[in-house]
């Protein structure tokens, strides 16, 4: 009969990291799976360098927001970024169809 204490599963235990997180169970997936995993979130490898003060500011900022590492939050930086400036453009050009439109109009 086994001595350890048993945590009661359920979603907070999974979120809180009571359960899911000791490194003693952790195993690295294969390289296939990896693959699987990164197109199943639409995810694609890439290298960029970037100045050393930078990476750090990002470093200290996830750890400040309790976020796991600073990939994660550079990749969300970006995607705001991104979305911000498609609506930028959106706005522009919109702006620019109506004002050919009410010349033609005149």
């Amino acid at each position: 009969m086994s001595t350890k204490k048993q945590i009661k599963r359920s979603c907070e235990t999974w979120e809180d990291g009571h359960l899911g997180r000791d490194l003693n169970h952790a195993v690295r997936v294969g390289k296939e799976e990896e693959h699987k995993i990164e197109d199943a979130l639409g995810l694609k490898m890439i290298s960029i360098r970037l100045p050393e003060d930078l990476i750090q500011a990002y470093k200290d900022i996830a750890e400040f927001r309790g976020i796991s590492g600073y990939q994660p939050l550079m990749r969300d930086a970006l995607k705001r970024f991104a979305e911000s400036e498609m609506k930028i453009i959106m706005n522009e050009l919109a702006e620019e169809k109506r004002k050919k439109t009410s010349v033609k109009a005149a």
